[in-house]
């Protein structure tokens, strides 16, 4: 039992996190915490039992619940007071809760050309820290500046890119560091040339992906020397139900690299599925895939 903590957000206990996720399947947090600011998440981090586990969850565009819900505290980082996007010169600073796609835009209105794959990631800032996002060529790194975040333990740490360690959808950063706040720094161009190859990256996304269903993103990293599309691909995984617990799940039709949920998938129906293409594709070809959805939580 989470001990009862005074602050100044919204504290609920065994919150359904389903709602909180594209693909709208999983368990109740044993308690959802949104802070009102990064002052109310530091003292509630200070005061919470050390004992207790703390996720972060962002707009749940890349993760999957699992049914049987997530033990501790789940932090999630949304409204306003986390979104902010300002800029100066050529540099963009951004809250962790701000979409991706709108620190694109804000830095294409600005005249600040660099950003613009983040246009193409359904995500958070907080999760491009995490995870080294990126897309179209471009990632994280090659526009991070700094970022700073709070430890486990409430307290404020400070990264410059260099202490990130980033290699491809990986940070060496501890993986307990809620992020803030980061800063981007890009080059000056004219607004409209930017917002024209945002334009592009969004309209591509727009034909190539499935992002009007109940998906998660890119399902598995890319194997050295081969994508990972054309190995589900390959095997035979393109558009095939999968069933663990009478619903089911599939990858898109339109994108072999995207899990779907086509109405009524449990957490185990994603996951199940996930684990039987990359046990497949495994045997017949000897690429060991790995996760780029993260997954967090209990089985049911």
């Amino acid at each position: 039992m989470i001990a009862l903590l005074e602050v100044r957000g919204k504290l609920l206990r065994n919150e359904p996190l389903a709602p909180y996720t594209w693909f709208r399947v999983g368990g109740a947090a044993e308690a959802l915490f949104i802070p009102a600011d990064a002052a109310d998440l530091a003292d509630f981090l200070k005061a919470l039992d050390p004992a207790v586990p703390v996720t972060v969850l962002g707009v749940g565009s890349n993760v999957i619940v699992r049914d049987g819900g997530v033990e501790g505290v789940v932090i999630r980082l949304a409204g306003r007071p986390w979104a902010q996007i300002t800029t100066d010169g050529d540099t963009v600073t951004a809250g962790a809760g701000a979409l991706d796609s709108m620190v694109a835009k804000a830095s294409a209105k600005a005249g600040i050309a660099g950003l613009e794959f983040y246009a193409g990631i359904p995500g958070t800032i907080g999760g491009a820290l995490t995870m080294n996002a990126g897309c179209y060529g471009s990632e994280t790194k090659d526009v991070l500046v700094s970022a700073w975040g709070l430890t486990r333990a409430g307290e404020r740490v400070d990264y410059d890119l260099a202490d990130f360690g980033y290699t491809y959808r990986h940070s060496r950063a501890p993986a307990d560091i809620v992020w803030i706040e980061a800063t981007y720094r890009g080059a000056a161009d004219e607004p409209e040339a930017v917002a024209a190859r945002i334009s592009e990256i969004t309209s591509r996304r727009e034909t190539t992906q499935p992002i009007r269903e109940k998906t998660g993103g890119s399902t598995f990293k890319n194997p050295e020397g081969h994508s990972s599309w054309k190995l589900v691909d390959e095997a035979g995984w393109r558009g095939k139900l999968h069933t663990e617990t009478g619903g089911g799940a599939k990858f898109s039709e339109l994108h072999s690299n995207f899990i779907i949920n086509p109405g009524e998938a449990t957490a185990a129906d994603i996951e199940g599925l996930g684990e039987a293409v990359r046990a497949d594709v495994l045997a017949k070809t000897g690429v060991q895939l790995e996760w780029e959805i993260k997954r967090i939580g209990r089985a049911g």
